[in-house]
């Protein structure tokens, strides 16, 4: 399948479709990314927190650098000014690159000193260290915080990288973050595995002669969401590419309305109460 891409609010392209590598590490991430890279993908996504990055760079130096869109995110205990600039510094030297295609703030926290946080970004930015800036895992409230001190310092905030799937529908964040332009990266789309026990997606499925994960990844993609699922076997690394075809109208009202909000991903030290 040829890989769409959307253009970010800073005219940046990414990639729709990527690669995520959440809890690969060592010689089982090594041979997943390669495989995905063999099959087609050229976006990646890691971060400073997943302990994986060399491992990955290992991988990308055999591969042409400007056909790539690597993403990592600074982890929550750098975001300083300083810290964040060492962050980065660090992050490519592991990925063995000299830019990021995207950086994001990967948790927002009660502490986060986001003044000085965005203008170590924007100083990256300016760099050409970093293609494009984004966050991950803010709330619209986070982003209302984010966005005027964005603004001032003329630095885009091109992506909101998130919890999306069937069963957590954030209709309300992807409404706020359409009227803004940032764009909506979609991890976890499969709920980690739980859509392939799901009966409307299963139901769905059926008729398409594709599976749950399928009929997710292809619901989020109508939306015009970036998605990053991780897997570890060719075969389910060539299914999350295989999605040329169209869900009607019907079904996807059936989709919206699952009637859940699951989420699944709440660390202790994140801030979604706020």
């Amino acid at each position: 399948m040829h890989i769409p891409s959307i253009k970010l609010n800073n005219n940046t392209l990414m990639p729709q479709i990527g690669f995520g590598t959440w809890q690969l590490r060592g010689e089982k991430c090594i041979q997943a990314v390669n495989t995905a890279l063999q099959m087609g993908y050229t976006h990646i996504d890691t971060a400073e927190m997943y302990l994986n990055e060399s491992e990955i760079g290992t991988v990308l130096k055999k591969y042409d650098r400007k056909k790539l869109f690597i993403t990592s995110k600074v982890a929550p205990d750098n975001l300083d000014y300083y810290k964040v600039l060492a962050a980065c510094e660090e992050s490519l030297a592991r990925l063995e690159t000299d830019y990021l295609d995207l950086y994001l703030i990967h948790w927002p926290t009660k502490t986060i000193d986001l003044p000085q946080a965005l203008k170590a970004f924007k100083a990256l930015y300016e760099e050409k260290k970093i293609k494009a800036f984004g966050v991950s895992n803010f709330t619209i409230h986070h982003l209302q915080d984010v966005l005027p001190l964005a603004k001032e310092l003329k630095l885009p905030l091109s992506v909101n990288q998130v919890e999306f799937h069937p069963r957590l529908y954030q209709k309300d964040l992807l409404t706020f973050c359409n009227k803004h332009t940032i764009s909506i990266t979609a991890y976890s789309p499969l709920a980690m595995g739980m859509v392939f026990k799901d009966p409307v997606l299963k139901s769905i499925a059926a008729t398409y002669k594709k599976t749950s994960g399928q009929i997710s990844l292809r619901w989020l993609l109508d939306k015009n969401l970036v998605i990053i699922p991780k897997a570890t076997t060719p075969e389910h690394i060539r299914q999350n590419l295989e999605l040329d075809f169209k869900l009607s109208q019907e079904d996807t009202v059936r989709i919206d309305t699952i009637n859940s909000q699951q989420r699944l991903i709440n660390p202790s030290f994140a801030d979604f109460e706020y």
